[in-house]
């Protein structure tokens, strides 16, 4: 112990500190006939310093058991609320009549999500920052490999980048997150292995959190299935996204909402609402304790999107579906799943159709080659700068390169499709194709 306790003259002092630490255990070790304070270094005797700091210990111990009990126990009941929504819904029949009830059903559940994930106070729903691993991110985008145990994410890992990543016929062999990075077209994607998922994922089973935290921060996933039972993981794996707050393939609901001091629930559409009505819309603000909004929807929109816009923290993602281990069954079975969309059959073992699986991954990321041309010189073909689609203008293209050069920019230069004749002189918001070719003019 280091610190001074000389301002501690009296057994009951010390005796204040240690509460609620059992009077029993205090008359046990006799602890008024041991505390004897040095005057001189201001420490406390190796007998009395031995008993405080058992009696520490104790304490911190029964802090922290009382305290993890009771999270278990709250935790716990979270999760048995949740399953009993659940079966309520699934005894639910869909119809006109009952929209109103699922709605309200469906708004109860999403907040006890987001309760279990936030760890209680109900204002996570899809969160998990800090629940991932600390993975450095590296390339032009991400893209993550979800899966159940032993169907191949390791494998399709050590043939797409030459990184090893532990492969075994037992489950579980990944137990943590491992990068790798293949190169594309110019671009380098950076590949993660993560460690296999199990139904109940979302709800903290396994490392189900973790794993679908860093999916969070990914810009494209790849759904890992094993050919031999590829619709039922994959409704699975669905389930433990969805329930994270990962939407996949597709876009967000455009649906405008807006909180106001007074004035009472507001509902604007544009479109016919088919599948929800304004009272089911209030009564699912009402849930969320929402007295005054605005509603503009544009869309035919579902109770589920009007709960994802109130949340405001979902993430919709690209997804692809990975067939893996097409050896093990026939080209009738083939055909059948070839047909459904987002998927690509491989074999990682035999290394079939890797090619087009990465093809498949540079469609889904959406992303374009620039190149540039320095004044005077031919253009460099070999380092192009990577932009996404949706954010391709000069703009872009120059704070890609550096922050200081969208200032200094007079016009560019740009040949390729996006543009009439080769060269022709444009402005910062102009919008770029594919390998177009560009040099800036500087002030």
């Amino acid at each position: 112990m280091n610190e001074d306790l000389s301002e501690y003259n009296h057994p009951e002092s010390i005796i204040s500190l240690l509460s609620p630490v059992s009077w029993l255990q205090m008359d046990e070790i006799k602890i008024n006939s041991d505390f004897n304070l040095s005057n001189q270094n201001g420490y406390v005797k190796n007998k009395s310093e031995r008993i405080i700091k058992e009696l520490t210990y104790e304490l911190c111990q029964a802090k922290a058991s009382n305290l993890h009990s009771k999270l278990s126990e709250f935790e716990m009941s979270l999760l048995q609320k949740i399953a009993e929504i659940e079966a309520e819904m699934a005894r639910t029949q869909k119809n006109k009549a009952t929209n109103f009830h699922l709605g309200l059903l469906k708004a109860k559940l999403a907040k006890l999500r987001a309760q279990v994930i936030s760890g209680g106070d109900g204002r996570g729903g899809g969160g998990g920052g800090n629940e991932g691993w600390d993975v450095s991110k590296t390339g032009e985008a991400r893209v993550g490999l979800i899966g159940f145990p032993s169907v191949g994410k390791s494998t399709l890992l050590n043939k797409l980048t030459g990184t090893f990543s532990e492969v075994a016929a037992y489950e579980f062999t990944t137990l943590t997150c491992v990068p790798g990075v293949f190169n594309y077209k110019g671009a380098k994607i950076q590949l993660l292995d993560l460690p296999g998922i199990i139904e109940g994922a979302k709800d903290g089973k396994g490392r189900g959190r973790q794993v679908i935290g860093v999916g969070r921060t990914c810009s494209l996933i790849l759904i890992v299935l094993d050919a031999l039972k590829p619709l039922t993981h994959k409704r699975i794996i669905e389930r433990e996204l969805e329930g994270f707050g990962i939407r996949l393939n597709k876009q967000p609901p455009n649906i405008s909402f807006t909180r106001k001091d007074r004035g009472g629930i507001t509902i604007t559409s544009t479109v016919q609402l088919k599948n929800i009505d304004e009272e089911t819309i209030k009564s699912i603000c009402s849930e969320y304790r929402i007295n005054n909004a605005n509603f503009v929807i544009r869309c035919d929109a579902t109770a589920d999107d009007i709960i994802d816009i109130i949340e405001g923290n979902r993430i919709y993602l690209p997804c692809i579906y990975i067939l893996n281990k097409i050896d093990q069954i026939t080209i009738e079975e083939l055909d059948v799943l070839s047909q459904c969309p987002h998927y690509v059959p491989v074999s990682a073992h035999h290394e079939w159709n890797l090619d087009g699986l990465i093809e498949k991954i540079w469609q889904y990321l959406d992303l374009i080659r620039i190149y540039t041309k320095p004044k005077g010189q031919i253009p460099d073909y070999a380092a192009p700068v990577i932009l996404k689609r949706d954010k391709s203008t000069i703009a872009d293209f120059c704070r890609r390169i550096h922050k200081q050069l969208l200032p200094q920019m007079k016009y560019a230069l740009v040949w390729g499709q996006s543009v009439r004749h080769n060269p022709q002189r444009v402005g910062k918001d102009h919008v770029l194709i594919d390998e177009d070719v560009v040099q800036i003019i500087k002030k």
